[in-house]
């Protein structure tokens, strides 16, 4: 077997394209049964999707069709699947839902204007080179985040399963709504969904690699037309129209417009981070490398494609990406041949898709949300750092409390807020000699270190800027009291401090001054080229004397008891 390709991130907005004319024959044959295996998993899993966002099962198929396409041609990722997925079908409804009821807007229209919204939104992104907004969301958050939106896809389909009547929004009332009315369950709807949950579990249970939805939804649509299902009250889809999308441009109010580009933020955040994360997650594995920039204009373009052919906002599928992974999928072809399968259905399998119940859609969609409660990652959350754990906890909490959009913001409000308090409140340390270990070290880890008698070398493991210069005087000054011996110099070792602005540069002068009044001499260590031209910008430099400016430690160190013999 060859060895998985090793793309380099491009700066040409059409990276796929330039891979698929050096594309190797020899990968061929993988990329097309990746192709069909995940397009048998991916048409009834669009159709669920184009469901839950509230537009039918068929916008669910046709919204695949330029995600697949244009993604092969400008996306990054060899291997990334790009189409609808839950998160962003969830996120389409909630937006969409409340517009629609009170617009003369179809809702099929504004959901397409939104995933235009959300492609011209991350257009604007990569023309502002904001990739770099996806690492704002740490791992903690998002286990959190799509565990949380797992309830939410669960709860929305209580009534698709059972048949039991819920009009209410929230995760709660959908509850209480199901337990209050659970006498009305229509007990075919609820058979054909338990059928299938329990033939979708135990097909992932024994049998990993068959493509378990496409046998669910033949043995589903058997079962109707078998039985009469659809003459005993159990819904399907019904007649799906001929042909393929096509090209209309969403129109809508002004007042409509503002409305959709809120809701657009949320989801084109969630998305690309979605997106990104599944990206380097494969890349990782399989070592290749991605652009997240380029991932950005891909999204977007993926995004605004769809929207222009009638469909509706979307994201990266990683339960699609890791089946084409398992399959031993090279490049994008795997997406392309994919394509060419949903095509096909659209043009000559329509009659079959008719008689699928939507309870089985129903159940597909439990099946999907089950895998996006990672447990075992919050087990190792818990054991690794309770501080991680905890967020990935108020994370759910948040999306649960509240709504999904409300949910993003907090996610992305708690992924800031912790990213301050690690660089606000760092680790800091006193570095001394340890006995038999090479080098200096914080004094506090090791029994035996000791220090230079009236020499304090003093490591801050944070850039330094406005919001921990306070933090760091306090600390310095704490650490010099603490210290038994008069202490003559004091060195800062400056190894985590690329740079420093203007609130930092005047700490370090009042900082300065304060030792003088002490007798105390301040000096910097490991000082780095970019920060020393800052230091003389300043007037730092002049103020502390280059004399007491060192590249390394050990050079500190000699400078100080060469200060102590002269």
């Amino acid at each position: 077997m060859s060895a998985r390709p090793k793309y380099l991130p491009r700066t040409a907005l059409l990276p796929g394209l330039d891979r698929l004319r050096h594309y190797p024959r020899a990968w061929l044959r993988q990329d097309g049964l990746a192709g069909i295996t995940v397009a048998a998993y991916l048409i009834p899993q669009c159709m669920a999707y184009g469901e839950l966002a509230g537009v039918g099962p068929v916008q669910g198929l046709w919204a695949i069709l330029p995600a697949l396409l244009l993604y092969a041609l400008v996306g990054t990722s060899p291997q990334l699947s790009v189409g609808p997925e839950s998160s962003t079908a969830v996120m389409t409804a909630v937006a969409i839902a409340p517009l629609a009821a009170t617009s003369d807007t179809s809702y099929a229209i504004l959901a397409s204007l939104l995933a235009c919204a959300v492609g011209l939104l991350c257009l604007v992104g990569y023309a502002a080179r904001l990739g770099f907004l996806a690492d704002l969301l740490s791992k903690p958050i998002l286990i959190g985040y799509m565990a949380g939106v797992a309830v939410i896809m669960m709860a929305g389909q209580l009534s698709r399963v059972s048949g039991v009547p819920i009009e209410a929004d929230s995760v709660a009332g959908q509850l209480g709504e199901f337990w209050r009315h659970l006498g009305q369950a229509h007990g075919p709807t609820l058979a054909v969904a338990g059928f299938v949950l329990v033939f979708l579990f135990g097909v992932q249970a024994r049998f990993a690699r068959v493509p378990g939805p496409l046998l669910a939804v033949l043995l589903a649509t058997a079962l109707v037309a078998l039985l009469g299902l659809d003459q005993q009250g159990v819904r399907v889809v019904g007649e799906i129209p001929a042909g393929l999308p096509r090209f209309v441009v969403p129109l809508a109010s002004r007042q409509e417009v503002l409305q959709i580009l809120t809701a657009a933020v949320g989801i084109a955040i969630v998305g690309y981070s979605d997106n990104v994360l599944t990206a380097r997650a494969l890349a990782a594995r399989n070592h290749h490398t991605v652009d997240a920039n380029q991932e950005l204009f891909a999204l977007g373009v993926a995004n605004l494609g769809g929207g222009l052919m009638q469909g509706f906002p979307v994201s990266s599928s990683a339960s699609r990406a890791a089946i084409g992974d398992s399959m031993g999928s090279k490049s994008q072809v795997y997406s392309l041949a994919a394509f060419g399968v949903v095509m096909g259905v659209l043009l000559f399998l329509r009659p079959l898709l008719a008689l699928f119940p939507t309870a089985a859609l129903g159940a597909l969609v439990i099946f999907a949300a089950t895998k996006l409660v990672d447990i075992p990652e919050f087990l190792r959350l818990r054991a690794f750092r309770q501080g991680d754990f905890a967020l990935a906890l108020a994370t759910t909490v948040g999306v649960l409390a509240t709504d999904l959009l409300t949910g993003v913001a907090i996610a992305v409000g708690l992924s800031v807020i912790e990213l301050f308090a690690r660089i606000a409140r760092p680790h800091d340390a006193v570095m001394g000699k340890v006995p038999n270990i090479a080098g200096l070290h914080d004094v506090a880890d090791w029994p035996g270190a000791t220090t230079v008698p009236g020499l304090v070398i003093y490591r801050y493991d944070a850039p330094l800027f406005f919001a921990n210069a306070v933090d760091f005087q306090r600390r310095a000054l704490a650490v010099i009291e603490a210290e038994a011996a008069p202490v003559e110099w004091f060195v800062i070792n400056t190894e985590a401090m690329v740079e420093i602005d203007i609130t930092a540069a005047d700490m370090l002068v009042e900082l300065h001054e304060t030792l003088s009044k002490r007798g105390i001499t301040l000096a910097l260590a490991r000082v780095k080229r970019d920060l020393y031209a800052q230091l003389q910008r300043s007037g730092l430099l002049e103020l502390i004397g280059t004399e007491h400016i060192f590249f390394t430690l050990p050079s500190a160190i000699d400078g100080f008891h060469q200060r102590q013999q002269s």
